[in-house]
């Protein structure tokens, strides 16, 4: 026998906020698994390493907020498909610095290009008002700034 329940599961903000981040990166994820292959952590490290540039793992945990053994598989895929270098910090043999080849920094560019186009198509569904207050939330949400 069944007990009514009345929670709410399609109003619980976690459930609703993973269903919207699995429904819009689908088309995103087509793009770079169809063009490089890559899965969802590699582009994000490619990302990171395409906007800031040179950085350690670490420093790309901390942005992302990745675990960092995902990291570490999406840098072995990244550095064997020649899009990253890594390179020994010689003070601190435990550091290493990764850096995008120019390989890495052509697929980064068109992934980015492609990404401004779906970001465009997604806030074209709301109106300025909406994006700016939707960006804010999710910021806010994610622990960032306000």
């Amino acid at each position: 026998m069944s007990i009514p329940d009345d929670f709410d599961l399609q109003n619980f903000l976690p459930y609703l906020l993973n269903q919207a981040a699995e429904e819009s990166s689908l088309s995103f994820q087509k793009v770079y698994k169809d063009r490089y292959g890559m899965l969802r952590t590699e582009w994000r490290v490619l990302f990171h390493l395409g906007i800031y540039g040179r950085m350690t793992a670490k420093q790309i945990g901390e942005r992302s907020k990745m675990h960092k053994t995902k990291i570490s598989r999406a840098v072995a895929k990244l550095a064997e498909r020649r899009f990253l270098t890594r390179q020994k910090d010689e003070a601190d043999r435990r550091l290493e610095y990764l850096e995008l080849t120019p390989a890495g920094l052509r697929a980064y560019r068109d992934l980015r290009d492609v990404a401004r186009a779906y970001d465009s198509q997604i806030a074209a569904r709301f109106s300025e008002d909406e994006v700016a207050l939707l960006r804010r939330m999710l910021r806010q949400l994610a622990g960032g700034a306000r």
